[in-house]
């Protein structure tokens, strides 16, 4: 059977090296006892075959390649409804399944991020996400505060998520080779079904402070409504990167009057 070409537009880097394939599927450790599994871009099925091994969980793929889905129709013992030739991004997963559901992926760089955003929408139904990413987007990610890689996405992603990095994968096991190092994180969401503030003034404040991360958090809040508040207390002399998930909770709450 001819390979699937891997087409730029799309972002694709086939991944060549089985064990680190194994590797990522293995990663998977039913988190919320989920008996479903969606993989997203799943190219030539190098992570599918392993995938499929497992019968403790039922395996779903969807791409947005025609060249790849016809691949893996032909390939893997499928059936039609296992193999979703769409967008990820725009469909309403909740239509794909009304429980729980795990993702999986070797996902693309230029959509990685949208991706778990994505996840964030539908965090009620996955409890667990393992993908690999571009290195640097992956330590964002997992990263904690007091570190310069920590921003906006690690703060909105952990409040609901437990994040860790796994291992890094190098840029010759793909075809074509990326012009970086790739990274492969596993989310695992916590018990927080609701936030302990408010959420959309909580998603405010912390795109405000790390916007202006260079600044302190009296200047950087500027752009949000603080009313009320002295702003000489010690949290105000900060600057976002310093502040933990849970003390981005307290002064959430702080500027809500809460």
């Amino acid at each position: 059977m001819e390979k699937v070409k891997a087409k730029k537009h799309l972002g694709q880097h086939f991944l060549n090296d089985q064990q680190i394939a194994r590797d990522i599927v293995e990663a998977l450790t039913l988190h919320g006892n989920y008996s479903e599994v969606l993989e997203i871009g799943p190219g030539m099925g190098v992570l599918t075959r392993y995938l499929l091994e497992h019968k403790e969980y039922h395996t779903r793929v969807v791409d947005i390649d025609g060249e790849s889905i016809q691949y893996l129709k032909k390939v893997f013992p499928l059936k039609e409804a296992d193999v979703i030739h769409g967008d990820f991004l725009k469909a309403n997963l909740s239509e794909w399944y009304p429980g729980s559901f795990a993702i999986i992926g070797n996902f693309p760089y230029n959509i990685s991020t949208e991706i778990l955003f994505k996840v964030l929408d539908f965090r009620e139904q996955i409890p667990e996400v393992v993908g690999m990413f571009q290195k640097e987007v992956a330590e964002r990610f997992a990263a904690k505060n007091g570190n310069k890689t920590y921003g906006i996405t690690s703060v909105l992603l952990q409040a609901y998520y437990d994040i860790e990095y796994l291992f890094t994968v190098h840029e010759h096991v793909f075809t074509p080779p990326p012009k970086v190092k790739s990274g492969v994180i596993r989310l695992r969401r916590n018990d927080r079904v609701t936030l302990p503030c408010n959420e959309d003034l909580f998603f405010k404040v912390v795109k405000a402070g790390f916007n202006m991360r260079r600044k302190t958090l009296r200047n950087a809040l500027k752009s949000v409504n603080v009313q009320n508040i002295s702003m000489d207390l010690p949290i105000f002399d900060k600057r976002a990167e310093q502040l933990s998930v849970e003390e981005f909770f307290e002064l959430t709450n702080l500027i809500s009057g809460k």
